[in-house]
């Protein structure tokens, strides 16, 4: 695995994932906070030059650390987040569906968003 940093940059949605400089992957998201407070990962990226790495993995579970220190939950859209959190029960609490359900509403309602 790449020796990587995970920044979150909450304002502008994104958690990176960094070797060095340069941005090798990241996990777009944004909080929704009703019916409670949660992360909502939508897309994951993984640069070319960096893919089987790690870094993909390394970014979901550092956005459910991320959730669980803040009390939050996450609601994954994106279908990477999916599976991990699948392979992953012990650290990745499944969801439930009224909050995918509005996880789902509130990306349909800001489509420019991502």
């Amino acid at each position: 695995m790449t020796e990587i940093t995970i920044r979150d940059d909450r304002a502008a949605g994104r958690l990176e994932a960094y070797s060095g400089d340069e941005v090798t992957g990241r996990i777009e998201y944004f909080v929704l906070e009703s019916p409670a407070r949660a992360l909502v990962p939508v897309h994951t990226v993984v640069e070319p030059a960096h893919e089987g790495k790690g870094i993909a993995g390394s970014l979901a579970r550092e956005l459910y650390a991320i959730a669980a220190r803040e009390g939050a939950r996450v609601a994954p859209l994106c279908p990477y987040v999916v599976k991990w959190a699948e392979r992953h029960p012990d650290e990745a609490p499944v969801a439930d569906a009224a909050l995918l359900s509005a996880a789902k509403d509130w990306l349909s309602a800001h489509p420019d968003r991502f």
